[in-house]
């Protein structure tokens, strides 16, 4: 049970804030994390609700002053959300609005938003289809007049060894000898068929792997690209993990993985050519993990660049 106290209009409280500081100089940033909120964003043609983690944060630019309006800036991000679709002239209209709730102490503010988007994806040879989550950080500050935006996302996907893959055909063609050594004639150009990429037409279950993008973003485009990104991504690696999954769709991803035998080093060269062709990417910073099933250990490689001009 709530229990609500009426306060009385007459008393006067204590604000300390306004005490003179200590060891008095400018601070980069104050504020407040881990703000549960709900954000609009865009899902396909429509806009969902989704829970949300944010960080909040002014520059406090005046040495002399003891601490920013922090309730302000709570009450302000209550509702700054809850009705609009989150794109880039919005935030900057927020970030803009935090600035003037200082009355003068900031000229700067920052917000990190995190959630986890849904994408619903088709099977890849059956009817059915299946919710897919990533998680995502837009990471927006308004500096100088200016707004930085920044996206953060991660896409999952199965990598298979070509090293191993090939040690493995090199075994299916040596038993394939062994178990037909007494067949006449017994062509050699089957024994190199086996031996070849060609013998080998899918691969099973590989090690799950993870591509993890950060992007900046020019200020050129209306709407925050997660979804181009992550098709791009996912067509660039070809074998992203999968929701709905019947016998056919596993066979279709066995062939998929045998079609896309790939190093982390490779894995990284394709997210590269895939962002860098994109022209809303001011600059991209990606890393891979293979998450390998032979050692203790993960392979990952990273690769920065920039977005086509």
């Amino acid at each position: 049970m709530s229990v609500n106290v009426r306060p009385d209009p007459s008393r006067r409280l204590p604000d300390v804030a306004f005490d003179a500081a200590a060891l008095a100089r400018p601070l980069d940033w104050v504020g407040m994390s881990n703000i549960a909120l709900p954000l609009r964003v865009a899902s396909g043609q429509d806009a969902i609700t989704v829970p949300a983690s944010v960080d909040v944060s002014v520059d406090l630019r005046d040495a002399a002053a003891r601490g920013i309006h922090m309730s302000r800036l709570y009450l302000e991000l209550q509702h700054a959300f809850a009705s609009e679709t989150v794109t880039p002239a919005g935030l900057r209209r927020v970030l803009q609005t935090l600035v003037d709730t200082q009355g003068g102490l900031s000229t700067r503010a920052r917000l990190v938003l995190r959630y986890e988007h849904l994408m619903l994806r088709p099977a890849l040879a059956s009817e059915h289809a299946g919710w897919k989550r990533y998680p995502v950080e837009i990471d927006a500050a308004l500096i100088d007049g200016h707004l930085k935006l920044g996206m953060r996302f991660a896409v999952e996907y199965s990598s298979t060894c070509p090293a191993s893959a090939a040690l493995s055909r090199q075994l299916n063609a040596e038993r394939f000898a062994q178990d037909f050594a007494d067949a006449r004639p017994l062509s050699s150009a089957i024994h190199e068929w086996l031996a070849s990429e060609r013998g080998l037409a899918a691969t099973p279950h590989a090690q799950r792997s993870r591509a993890d993008v950060r992007v900046e973003l020019r200020h050129t485009f209306d709407e925050l690209p997660l979804a181009a990104l992550v098709d791009a991504v996912e067509q660039a690696l070809g074998t992203p993990v999968q929701t709905a999954v019947k016998r056919e769709d596993e066979q279709a991803f066995a062939r998929l993985n045998a079609e896309n035998l790939m190093f982390c080093e490779d894995a990284a060269r394709r997210v590269a050519a895939a962002l860098s062709a994109d022209p809303r990417i001011e600059r991209f910073d990606a890393q891979v993990a293979h998450f390998e099933s032979l050692h203790a250990h993960d392979a990952v490689a990273r690769v920065t660049g920039e977005g086509r001009p």
